[in-house]
């Protein structure tokens, strides 16, 4: 997989991307990232790359001639053009799916009071937000996007059943894990995980997964009893 970040920070990005999982992604060829500075697309000798917003009001928007200019020069035929901003669908796990599917990721971040709207109409596939509040920029929701999307890249994690029983990946959160040893402080490992009985095993997972959504996020148990009907 490809993916570009159009940013005006890209020293954010400096240290996250380059640990770990995603880091291991790129050394094994599995993910080409590059981070792009916005302002590599502007001809003034100040490198501008916003405007006071028309009708007044606070603040600056994001101006639509560089991040065309830089879209137009990156894209090709494979691109789906992200736009991170608060107002568009909140990501999850199920969107993850869907990016990691893609070939080439173009991922717009956001700064100061947002977007001139035209490049909102006429350039983006999708706009995604990460949560409901407010950030500095769309630096980190674009590293939520690319580590997310990232350790569904077959071959990404140490054993790509990982990421099939992770929370959220099947609907539920995650049933509970538990190490050596197994009596730490007097608090044991249930003996079910000791009884080398796997079909019991998933059983106790499963109804775990269950419980623990039921009782943390029982907001996400209506759309999986609405997928299990579909």
């Amino acid at each position: 997989m490809k993916i570009d970040v159009l940013t005006l920070f890209p020293g954010m990005f400096a240290g996250p991307l380059d640990e770990s999982i995603v880091k291991r992604a790129r050394d094994q060829g599995l993910l080409d990232l590059r981070i792009v500075n916005l302002r590599d697309y502007t001809h003034d000798r100040h490198k501008t790359v916003d405007d006071r917003p028309f009708g007044g009001g606070p603040g600056m928007v994001l101006k639509p001639e560089p991040i065309f200019e830089a879209v137009e020069a990156l894209v090709d035929a494979e691109t789906h053009v992200v736009l991170l901003t608060p107002g568009g669908r909140t990501f999850n796990q199920s969107i993850a799916r869907e990016l990691a599917q893609e070939k080439h990721l173009l991922l717009l971040c956001g700064s100061y009071e947002g977007f001139d709207e035209r490049i909102r109409e006429h350039l983006v596939d999708d706009e995604l937000s990460i949560g409901d509040y407010v950030l500095t920029n769309g630096a980190l929701p674009a590293m939520v996007v690319i580590d997310t999307v990232t350790r569904l890249l077959p071959g990404a994690l140490g054993d790509d059943q990982s990421a099939c029983e992770e929370s959220f990946s099947q609907g539920l959160l995650e049933y509970p894990h538990y190490t050596r040893p197994a009596d730490f402080r007097g608090w044991k490992v249930p003996d079910v995980l000791l009884s080398g009985n796997h079909a019991q095993i998933q059983k106790w997972r499963q109804e775990q997964a269950q419980s623990r959504t039921q009782a943390r996020r029982p907001d996400l148990l209506p759309q999986i009893n609405n997928n299990q009907l579909q």
